[in-house]
């Protein structure tokens, strides 16, 4: 079995979506263009060296550009100084010419938009989705998919009612290594699977302390709040650091942590929620004030009906040596470690060395993952994806359910079917949020 069988096996398996019927923007023909419009662009395009320079927008046209019979006609983005910037470095770098749009509705009414892709901040992801999907367009979201936990129940009950492909930016299930990591338990490679751990070292300062101040010229700020509270413009409220502040972001479980936490969960093979959640942690910034409100160091412990253990170890503050990063999985047999380019075994009390998995291609999981999406949105096969949207929400929950219990102090107990916290209402007042109109979650989506 090649390895494009392998994953697409693999997610029908485990992707809760049934196939449906063509609907609209239905597809005949494999020839036959996709038109795909990109919501948030934001990007350095002068080589600067930090990961944080480039936005995920970026990426989004750069994957895209690569897939034949595929047209970005559009970019939407409320900070125009982009259009001078960004939007012609990707031009020359990757080629089209996509207009520019700063008000995103606007592509949800132009019937030669198929699809969009969405790289806008967490406050904005459901609405976006909603939206676009009640205007017939396929979505590429990214993770997390919700900025709260009754967002992502609205996004799914969106979806199935209007037939819309919906992909979540969890691209590593698109990675060969993973896959047959996922493969190896499936075989009983460890036995009884009873527990993982993810650990992620990513070392981050605090934002610091930002003054209120006038909205730049070109920025369309009343949009980009949203359906977030209105404040005064801040540069620690926008670009980029807005993931560190409750009003928009889910912190670095949410930015970062989610991958990780969605591997863990299909090694686990868990397609639920758990039970109980308990979050520690804090912010740290060594006697420097700062605006952020999330925090920089937090573990969080899960467990599932059947007392499986899922351990998630986050840390931007100062830590211990890299290579203790990685996917740690634990069974009757051993336990194993899945790194950026190998999986080691270990078995026994000994931990004797079993066997070493590694990736016999060296494709590129990202590009795979917008490759994947298209091929679902000319199959309209929603059981064709490999990050579907309700795995997203189970690997987004886990993000939620952690940063609720830290913001609580204490742990929670989580009924899975009705998707609330069990005796425990000023946790469940934590499950939604209120809306800034008219940016509303529509009833019943």
């Amino acid at each position: 079995m090649n390895r494009r069988e392998f994953l697409t096996k693999t997610a029908a398996a485990t992707a809760a979506l049934a196939a449906r019927p063509a609907g609209l923007g239905a597809r005949q023909s494999a020839n036959e263009t996709v038109n795909v419009a990109i919501i948030g662009l934001r990007g350095d395009n002068k080589g600067h060296p930090t990961w944080t320079a480039r936005g995920r927008g970026l990426d989004h046209y750069e994957h895209l550009s690569r897939i034949a019979n595929v047209r970005i006609t559009h970019i939407a983005d409320i900070d125009e100084r982009h259009f001078k910037s960004s939007l012609p470095f990707a031009m020359e770098k990757w080629g089209g010419s996509p207009k520019p749009e700063t008000d995103f509705r606007r592509l949800l009414d132009n019937r030669d938009i198929d699809a969009v892709t969405i790289a806008a901040p967490d406050h904005w992801h459901a609405l976006m989705t909603i939206w676009a999907c009640q205007a017939g367009k396929d979505v590429y979201v990214e993770k997390p998919i919700s900025h709260n936990i009754v967002e992502g129940r609205r996004m799914i009950e969106t979806a199935h009612r209007t037939n819309r492909v919906v992909q979540v930016g969890t691209q590593r299930r698109s990675g060969e290594l993973l896959g047959k990591s996922v493969q190896f338990l499936r075989d009983g490679g460890l036995g009884h699977v009873y527990a993982a751990k993810t650990v992620v070292y990513r070392g981050r300062d605090p934002i610091g302390v930002a003054s209120d101040g006038p909205v730049p010229p070109g920025v369309h700020y009343d949009l980009w709040m949203g359906p977030a509270p209105e404040r005064p413009f801040n540069e620690n409220r926008f670009h980029y650091h807005w993931h560190f502040l409750w009003d928009y972001g889910t912190g670095d479980m949410g930015n970062t942590a989610v991958h990780s936490l969605d591997a863990a969960r299909w090694l686990l093979g868990k397609d639920e929620h758990p039970q109980t959640a308990f979050a520690i942690g804090g912010l740290y910034e060594a006697g420097a004030p700062t605006d952020q409100q999330t925090p920089n160091t937090q573990y969080a412990t899960y467990q599932y009906a059947d007392g499986t253990e899922l351990h998630s170890d986050l840390r931007n503050w100062y830590t211990g040596p890299t290579e203790a990063q990685g996917l740690f999985v634990y069974g009757s047999k051993g336990w194993m470690k899945i790194g950026e380019d190998k999986a080691q075994v270990f078995l026994g009390r000994k931990n004797e060395p079993g066997p070493t998995l590694s990736s016999e291609e060296q494709g590129d999981a990202g590009q795979s993952h917008f490759e994947n999406f298209i091929e679902a949105v000319r199959s309209r096969k929603s059981s064709d994806l490999r990050a579907p949207l309700e795995q997203g929400h189970f690997s987004t929950t886990l993000c939620h359910l952690a940063n609720i219990s830290y913001r609580m102090r204490r742990s929670l107990k989580f009924d899975g079917t009705a998707e609330r916290f069990v005796g425990d209402e000023e946790a469940n007042r934590l499950l939604g949020r209120a809306y800034r109109a008219p940016y509303s979650l529509p009833e019943g989506s």
